[in-house]
């Protein structure tokens, strides 16, 4: 009776281990769902806006300038941000805010990305903290989900910027 008791507990170990594993490497290099907040990727994204974050391509290394990317806050590692990619590795950036008289430029190093929001008068961004290293890339956002009424892929548009498609 003991052993029969050992040999069930042991195989349901063994199976929640290779779900878990299952689980693990489906969340982490596929992708996932995630909520939006705040204000800063505004009208692109909106606050409680749901979407989907695939994470293949920051392990394929293929980000690209324009992509919105969800990122480990370089401020608070316990917490995400959203925002868009706007310089690359090697880039010349503007690192002022608009409403600034004289503009700075700054270079992006290597290992880094310059991001940015969409609502540059109320977003947290590389123009406080500086560069964030690819590292804290958690996924590329791809697709929204919620609300229904803007459903669909992000295309890329003629300026770099992402659009939701009509």
């Amino acid at each position: 009776m003991f052993r029969n008791a050992l040999r069930k507990t042991l195989r349901f170990l063994g199976y929640t281990v290779q779900y878990g594993c299952i689980a693990h490497c489906a969340f982490e290099y596929l992708g996932g769902i995630v909520v939006c907040s705040g204000p800063s990727m505004e009208p692109t994204i909106q606050n409680s806006d749901i979407v989907f974050s695939e994470n293949l391509s920051r392990h394929l290394y293929s980000i690209r300038k324009g992509d919105i990317v969800i990122v480990k806050n370089p401020t608070d590692p316990k917490s995400n941000i959203c925002k868009r990619v706007i310089g690359l590795e090697g880039d010349k950036v503007c690192a002022s805010n608009p409403s600034d008289f004289l503009k700075t430029h700054s270079f992006v190093p290597k290992g880094h990305v310059w991001l940015e929001g969409d609502n540059l008068r109320n977003s947290t961004d590389s123009r406080c903290y500086g560069p964030v290293p690819y590292g804290l890339i958690r996924g590329r956002i791809c697709f929204k989900i919620w609300p229904l009424n803007d459903f669909g892929f992000l295309r890329a548009s003629p300026n770099g910027h992402r659009f939701l498609d009509d």
